[in-house]
């Protein structure tokens, strides 16, 4: 039996910038997450999305990635969130504009709560349309592992009103 550290496990992650080339920023981090944290195997289209709870400033690009890791989940947030500094976010505002996000929204079908460090399933990805829809591009039969629903279905029945267009 491998030990568990070497086991790959498929962490799920979003991305997302309003400030600089976003789009170049998105790459620069997919390809940092490639050669820090695992193999990228799925990438979605890029997404344009309102700005969420801080109105007031630029729209997001978005975007989903899907990758293989002998990480764990604690090892690939704190991996996310240097790569986040490197390609320069500061953290000001909650909700604020950003160069560069890195949220890790599921690792495999694991439930993991660290309080003030870690929640996966991420705790609000169900309700938000600019999550959900690349989530469901790429992994649209992963089932949520506290919801028992596809990301699909969560993604075809959402309630949130704010405006998500693919690119």
């Amino acid at each position: 039996m491998l030990n568990k550290a070497l086991e790959c496990s498929t962490a799920y992650l979003l991305l997302g910038g309003n400030l600089g080339d976003r789009e170049a920023n998105l790459e620069q981090a997919i390809a940092l997450l490639s050669a820090q944290v695992g193999e990228v195997i799925l990438v979605s289209a890029l997404y344009e999305t309102a700005a969420w709870g801080k109105t007031d400033q630029p729209s997001f690009l978005n975007q989903a990635v899907a990758l293989k890791t002998n990480l764990t989940a604690l090892e690939v947030l704190t991996r996310a969130l240097a790569i986040e500094q490197e390609l320069g976010r500061v953290r000001k505002d909650k909700w604020g504009e950003r160069l560069i996000d890195i949220d890790l929204i599921l690792f495999g079908d694991e439930i993991i709560d660290i309080p003030d460090k870690l929640q996966v399933p991420h705790p609000h990805m169900q309700n938000r349309r600019f999550v959900m829809e690349p989530l469901a591009e790429i992994a649209p039969d992963v089932v949520h592992p506290v919801l028992g629903q596809s990301m699909l279905s969560i993604s075809q029945s959402l309630n949130d009103p704010l405006p998500v267009k693919r690119l």
